[in-house]
């Protein structure tokens, strides 16, 4: 199974597109302003205390308050504690870590209002994302998280990645890290790491540090609440640094900083592998370029189709989601009613799979698959499911069917589920319902291309159209194109783009940047 990234750099979003056998299995898009990302750390300070949850809300800059429960102070919290209160009391001299006095172990049961108080400083970090009309989850916890380790401060213990079998593998990470690490830090070796020599793992130690003695900077420094005292990398970088392996086979990037940022990134843990990340220049999209455009739109959405007919109805809604599994048209099997159901729901489990990494559902997931009357086939149904969650990287926990013929999957969660919205909004009728004659459309275009050229000065652009317009404009001896450029200069270029619709269109320049040419004159 080869395995490609493609990320996609808009103006104002970044998409990345995870595909294996040119099959899209994860998607992930975000505002480049977007905030509050998993991994941030602030120093904030406790607004409420709500005994009745055991927990307080901390603020940190959203427009919700962020939650943190009593069990989220983390084991290390009365050295975090006291280490803090020593940092932010003494604003001339900078603690560093290694003089601080680790405290017994945080005591699993208490009450937050005998621990804490309104106004105390805290250094949190964003463990979930805020989500629906929730703020962001805390945790005092602090993690760095790399391609091998993950460092962890006020603590000295090392713990190896179980999914490492060989007990004498296991032994050599945990002596070269004990050996490596400094005073007051723990360490967790991911499964990556084994057969990684101690130059890699020391290097990798020394960036992890330099992260934590970086954020205690700043908090020692900061002179307003809250602070945002470490940012996690880039959600490119963030990804690549859990997925990365030797079987990818391109990583493509259509972006020059974000290439560059990857291109580093990959040449730091992996050199041998640098030649995989390549940057796009194709003229066409980037995603339409490699069929993900085509993907998305058929993968997203209410009802998803798979093999011979069969669908998916997939709702969510604030507590959970439900799918429901349907046979639709499909031809029915010579074996029966019961070789025909387990033939659907083993298809549907398979798409399942695939939905839940696609658009990072989680919380509860409860799927009615078609009834099935056979024990046997009920078993194969569960195993098929579990075998493929097998490739999933967040936790997840699934149970047999119930005597209803229900599923239920619990999937960790910590971020916003991704939601596409594929159906597309008449651009031009905005949905009143009427449009100017749709023939007029390429005379409309020729306005605003005659605007950008006589007015605005503006002779080199590329316009951006849904490809049977692009095609309709290029056809011909003597095209649409051709007069246009013989009119108004060589500096047009028609790309067709498959995320527009039809008569919906989209004007840059030379560097990627859109003008804004849309106008209530439009059809």
């Amino acid at each position: 199974m080869t395995c490609e990234v493609i990320v996609d750099v808009r103006p104002k979003k970044i998409a990345i597109a995870l595909t294996e056998d040119k099959r899209l299995v994860e998607y992930q898009e975000e505002e480049l302003s977007a905030s509050f990302n998993v991994g941030n750390i602030y120093l904030a300070k406790v607004h409420k205390l709500m005994p009745g949850l055991n927990a307080c809300f901390v603020n940190v800059g959203h427009e919700r308050d962020a939650f943190l429960h009593y069990q989220d102070l983390g084991i290390q919290y009365n050295s975090h504690s006291k280490y803090l209160k020593r940092l932010l009391s003494d604003k001339k001299h900078l603690l560093p870590i290694s003089e601080a006095t680790l405290q017994p172990d945080f005591p699993k049961e208490g009450s937050v209002q005998n621990l804490l108080t309104v106004g105390q400083e805290l250094l949190v970090q964003i463990v979930k994302e805020p989500i629906s009309t929730k703020g962001p989850r805390l945790t005092c916890d602090i993690s760095f998280p790399g391609r091998y380790l993950v460092l962890i401060p006020f603590t000295e213990k090392v713990h190896v990645s179980s999914k490492i079998k060989s007990g004498a593998e296991r032994a050599r990470l945990k002596q070269i890290i004990t050996s490596i690490k400094p005073k007051n830090f723990g360490v967790i070796v991911r499964t990556v790491a084994e057969g990684k020599r101690v130059a890699e793992l020391d290097a990798e130690m020394m960036t992890l540090i330099k992260r934590w003695n970086d954020t205690i900077a700043k908090a020692h420094a900061a002179k307003d609440y809250p602070t945002l005292c470490y940012e996690e990398t880039s959600r490119t970088v963030a990804l690549l640094r859990d997925l990365f392996n030797p079987t990818y086979e391109n990583i493509y990037i259509n972006d020059t900083n974000v290439y560059e940022e990857v291109h580093d990134y990959v040449t730091l843990i992996a050199p041998e592998l640098q030649q995989v990340v390549k940057q796009y220049k194709g003229k066409l999209p980037i995603f339409d370029n490699f069929d993900i455009t085509r993907q998305i739109k058929t993968s997203f959405g209410k009802t998803v189709s798979y093999k011979h007919g069969a669908y998916l109805i997939i709702e969510h809604t604030e507590a959970l989601h439900v799918v429901d599994v349907n046979s639709g048209n499909r031809t029915r099997n010579n074996d029966g009613q019961e070789a025909n159901a387990l033939e659907v729901n083993l298809g549907a489990a398979d798409e399942l799979a695939r939905q839940l990494r696609l658009r990072d559902m989680g919380g509860i997931i409860v799927v009615d698959f078609i009834d099935m009357s056979l024990a046997e086939d009920r078993q194969k149904l569960y195993e098929r499911m579990t075998e493929n969650m097998k490739r999933d990287r967040a936790k997840h926990n699934i149970l047999p069917l119930s005597k209803f013929g229900l599923m239920q999957i619990t999937r960790q969660r910590v971020r916003p589920v991704t939601e596409v919205n594929v159906d597309e909004t008449c651009p031009t009728c905005h949905g009143k319902g009427t449009i100017k004659p749709s023939f007029l459309f390429t005379d409309v275009l020729e306005e605003k291309i005659d605007q950008l050229v006589n007015q605005l000065n503006i002779r080199r652009f590329t316009l951006h159209v849904h490809p049977y317009v692009a095609a309709y404009i290029n056809q011909g001896f003597i095209s649409m194109k051709r007069r246009w450029q013989m009119r108004y200069g060589f500096g047009i270029n028609i790309i067709p783009n498959q995320r527009l619709a039809f008569l919906q269109y989209e004007f840059y320049t030379p560097q990627g940047e859109e003008i804004d040419m849309k106008g209530t004159d439009d059809l």
